[in-house]
């Protein structure tokens, strides 16, 4: 299948650029870029200093890794959330979605992943030290696991369960309303909120 001959260099990179994107084939690609020629100046000025701003300052929370403006995210500086409780999970979309349900008001901690050998992912890849870390100086009373329902997540759900076996804390798990092998972000806000509210023991999770 040939590609689409372009009269403009200038448009064929920039379609270029944005066929990189996941999920956005070359049509598509064309589609936006002709969609933001239609756009005055001033708005594709905008388009694209929001994409470089946002590459150039954002910033990782230095507690919890998830997304932040400042050196310490909204949630973990919020003085009502309960610091007592953190929810583990495997990235930033995960945080959005327990959020959008309002059923959670404790802290958490982004792993940045899960561990899959088969991608070359192990545990030293992962934020689990600086989890580890946390339980030592901060006075945490419960650990919920909140990994999606895979062999993967299973696996580092697992792995973190001993690392914090020697510690006087309460492990949970979500309780399986999330269906095996679903990830967090596609779980419907009620259904990922009552698995929250109905967290089990982590030990009791595999009966």
């Amino acid at each position: 299948m040939s590609h689409p001959q372009f009269s403009s260099s200038l448009l064929e990179n920039a379609v270029n650029e944005f066929a990189k994107l996941p999920g956005i084939g070359r049509k598509t690609a064309l589609r936006l870029v002709l969609h933001l020629l239609k756009k005055s100046e001033i708005e594709v000025e905008g388009f694209g200093n929001a994409v470089i701003d946002l590459r150039k300052q954002i910033q990782y929370c230095q507690v919890c890794h998830n997304i932040s403006d400042t050196d310490v995210c909204h949630i973990c500086s919020h003085p009502s959330r309960d610091r007592q409780t953190v929810c583990v999970v495997e990235n930033i979309k995960d945080v959005m979605a327990i959020e959008n349900t309002q059923q959670f008001r404790g802290l958490y901690h982004v792993l940045g992943g899960i561990i899959s050998p088969m991608d070359g992912i192990g545990p030293s890849d992962l934020e689990i030290e600086s989890l580890i870390q946390r339980i030592t100086t901060d006075n945490i009373s419960e650990v919920i696991l909140a990994l999606s329902t895979t062999m993967e997540g299973d696996t580092t759900n697992f792995f973190i369960f001993r690392k914090l076996a020697p510690f006087n804390i309460k492990t949970t798990t979500i309780a399986r309303g999330i269906a095996i092998g679903d990830e967090l972000e596609y779980a419907d806000e009620i259904t990922l909120g009552r698995s929250i509210l109905n967290r089990v023991e982590f030990s009791n999770s595999f009966k």
